[in-house]
């Protein structure tokens, strides 16, 4: 790939910070935009922008068609069997608290348990422990080793009778743990259980395919890979789906209301009440065209090669601290050096144009598997170089030596 002409893509990457040439990082928390997506987003409301469905007009139906067109892209892209399949929402968040709140609801009850690990994001504890509050099930948590590894003979231990769910992440947005997902769905549906995946970090990195991992549910948002923040995805099996009820009501989600009895909707209307954001979902169509148009695997092996720089040069630096080292990692580092509090090694980097993130990334029981607080954590995307790796180490060096 041609790395200086993707970066042309992404209008943004041009701009200074400090004075300083803008050096960004930060893609675990949202990437950068391309113009053809930026465009998208202008033209549609410029040209097309009606409210979709039941529409008899021009513009509601040509704004339909885009919209369903993004449906039917989303589908391909994670080769789903059905569009059926595909549930727009805000995102991989409210994506997992639809699915906890839907499924519990039909399929849980005190005392059933749902099977976590200690690497989630708070995104994919927090909705459980909701619902733990609310109907008394009980969670439990798959531990790591200390390279951060899952530990998968534990997580086989944990299945029990009143198992009712698995519910992992595939990519930790802290270690950058690529875990092995398609042998945790198997052992899950070995037991009858099964598993929502939160893809939010694998997406932007690496090709999905519901139809070999065989997820039975699968969650992501379109700002981490390239499209516009507020829209993501819930992929289910379309048996599933079918069985669940409703997370929200108001329109678009039935098919007839009375006073006496509201019937809803077939798929996947049932699951979208009220007006979607059909200006973001063309947005993340083409974010999906664009990546499909570099090549996933194109991607993949790009940021593999900048991930393995990465950590060669940053284990130059005296103090640090990686945490993270699993065999299968993905393009996220996460590291500490000496006594240096995260904050101001971050606030530094800051100044000379390097936007990393510190803290403890929504991840806070992770945290206190490792001991820490939080980290510095540097993410890339397809269009980070070399040479913004070795400024970041040089940025690290020279704040070390102030302390």
């Amino acid at each position: 790939m041609d790395i200086k002409k993707i970066r042309e893509d992404f209008p943004i990457l041009s701009r200074t910070v400090y004075g300083k040439p803008l050096i960004y990082f930060d893609n675990g928390a949202t990437t950068q935009k391309p113009r053809l997506v930026i465009d998208s987003l202008v033209d549609e409301y410029y040209s097309v922008n009606a409210n979709v469905h039941r529409g008899v007009h021009y513009l509601s139906q040509q704004a339909t068609e885009l919209h369903e067109a993004s449906r039917a892209t989303v589908r391909e892209f994670i080769n789903a069997r059905s569009i059926n399949e595909i549930i727009f929402t805000r995102g991989t968040t409210e994506a997992i608290n639809l699915l906890v709140s839907s499924f519990g609801e039909e399929f849980m009850e005190e005392g059933d348990e749902v099977i976590l690990s200690v690497m989630e994001h708070h995104s994919n504890i927090v909705p459980w422990q909701l619902l733990a509050a609310r109907k008394g099930i009980a969670i439990k948590v798959i531990p790591m080793n200390d390279k951060g590894e899952l530990l998968l003979d534990e997580y086989e231990k944990l299945f029990s009778d009143r198992t009712k769910i698995v519910s992992v992440t595939q990519v930790s947005n802290v270690l950058g743990t690529v875990n092995p997902v398609k042998e945790m769905i198997a052992t899950a549906h070995a037991h009858g259980v099964p598993v929502l995946i939160d893809g939010a970090q694998s997406v932007p990195h690496m090709k999905v395919d519901m139809q070999d991992m065989d997820a039975d549910f699968f969650a992501f948002s379109a700002h981490k890979i390239y499209g516009p923040t507020g829209v993501g995805v819930l992929y289910g099996k379309e048996e599933w789906l079918d069985r669940l009820p409703p997370y929200q009501g108001g329109g678009e989600m039935i098919q007839h209301v009375s006073f006496e009895k509201t019937t809803f909707n077939e798929l996947p209307f049932k699951f979208e009440a009220g007006t979607p954001d059909y200006i973001g979902t063309t947005g993340l169509a083409k974010a999906l065209d664009y990546v499909t148009g570099l090549g996933i695997d194109h991607i993949t092996a790009h940021e593999h090669e900048l991930t393995t720089y990465a950590m060669q040069r940053l284990k130059e630096i005296p103090d640090i601290r990686i945490f993270g080292e699993a065999a299968h990692k993905s393009s996220v580092i996460s590291f500490l050096v000496g006594n240096i509090h995260h904050f101001d090694m971050g606030t530094l980097l800051d100044r000379l144009g390097i936007a990393i993130r510190t803290g403890h990334h929504c991840a806070q029981p992770l945290m206190q598997r490792l001991g820490i607080e939080g980290t510095v954590r540097a993410s890339f995307a397809v269009y980070n170089t070399k040479e913004e790796i070795d400024a970041l180490v040089a940025g690290v060096e020279r704040v070390s030596k102030m302390f």
